[in-house]
């Protein structure tokens, strides 16, 4: 495939032995490091794989955010969106208004409602359950993707419940899949500079782990480009795949790049402002070769990256846009420049400009529909 390019005949290998067999760590970091026409070749390598793996469909769902509370106290140095109860401008929503904004969303076209908030000292996982009855009673129908698994490693702790019967009184009382935030980069190391209070990566991993066991899929990602280097983000890629060989319960790989700009951890000087447009190239079409057949979905955020942008990942082994969301708050607080919300009509521009075919799909990608 490759014979006319004067590239590097170790990458050339590589790329070759991704369409049939799994590649190795070790070869996934050969990949990371690739520029010029081994960055293209790489490039061109996850797009065949893509189409041979989805087709040319790509999808998005629509959905609507509640982000009910920015009160948090949790001590992510990249975050800008979290406030203290003190604070005068701090929010907190009762449910009979998360229900409300629920039934206006699926009024408008919403499947599914996404479901999240700060580590507000008050609550519990029974605030939790109570959400998803309320919601459930009134909206049937919708989908409910709720609460990352540091949400459900804090509720349980506040409301003295086992992991394991968190979730299983969640998923009773209406919750059919979880986001697999709060992952940032699975190393403890990285942890203590930019999340010291979150959940371990062991805990991250038993959470996720024990929700694929009980019957709530969910989905995996990666927040990169801060302090870590491409040897963690290829330990970070290797873990979920590990999990999802054991679990198959992830839905989609959601690559996260840093918002740096109203980031603590870039104002003190800790982290890097981002990271170059290459380097998410890179993380894209290497995923895509590490996941190969056991993770088909690898989801484009347009949030973080824009339409534009979002065009080349699509391009570069990426085969979803995400959703229409809507009251997108913690992109936006940390500096994301792109909207909260966007209708069907401009991801399906963005989408049929690169020669791909739309599709709506829902959260499980069980029910996928050409438009």
């Amino acid at each position: 495939m490759f014979d006319k390019l004067d590239i590097d005949p170790q990458i050339k290998e590589i790329l070759e032995k991704a369409f049939d067999d799994e590649i190795s760590k070790d070869e996934a970091l050969k990949l990371m490091e690739v520029k010029g026409r081994e960055l293209q070749a790489l490039i061109f390598t996850a797009d065949l794989l893509r189409e041979e793996l989805v087709g040319d469909n790509v999808t998005y769902i629509q959905n609507w955010n509640v982000n009910f509370t920015d009160i948090c106290s949790g001590t992510c140095g990249f975050c800008a969106f979290k406030k203290d109860e003190k604070d005068k401008n701090a929010y907190f929503l009762e449910i009979d208004e998360i229900v409300r904004r629920t039934k206006n969303a699926v009024d408008d076209g919403a499947i599914e409602v996404c479901i999240q908030g700060g580590l507000h000292p008050n609550i519990d996982a029974y605030f939790y359950e109570d959400i998803l009855l309320n919601v459930k009673k009134e909206v049937p129908n919708v989908h409910i993707h709720a609460f990352s698994p540091m949400e459900v490693f804090y509720g349980s702790s506040k409301a003295e419940l086992e992991v394991e019967e968190t979730l299983k009184m969640l998923k009773k009382a209406g919750l059919g899949s979880m986001p697999g935030t709060a992952a940032e980069i699975l190393s403890d190391d990285i942890r203590d500079i930019i999340c010291p209070g979150k959940l371990r990566t062991a805990e991250w991993i038993d959470v996720i782990e024990t929700a694929h066991k009980t019957g709530v899929p969910t989905t995996c990602t990666m927040m990169y480009g801060h302090v870590e280097n491409r040897s963690h983000r290829i330990e970070h890629l290797e873990i979920l795949r590990n999990i999802q060989k054991k679990t198959g319960g992830f839905t989609e790989f959601v690559p996260l790049t840093f918002m740096h700009k109203n980031a603590p951890i870039y104002r003190s000087g800790i982290s890097s402002p981002g990271t170059t447009g290459a380097d998410d190239l890179r993380l894209y079409a290497v995923s895509r070769l590490m996941f190969g057949d056991l993770l088909k979905n690898i989801q484009a955020s347009w949030v973080k990256l824009g339409f534009k942008f979002a065009q080349f990942c699509l391009m570069s082994g990426a085969n979803d846009l995400g959703g229409t969301l809507g009251e997108e708050n913690i992109s936006k607080s940390a500096g994301a420049a792109y909207g909260e919300s966007t209708p069907p009509s401009e991801l399906e521009r963005t989408i049929t400009d690169i020669g791909r075919i739309p599709a709506r799909r829902n959260t499980l990608y069980t029910e996928i529909d050409e438009v």
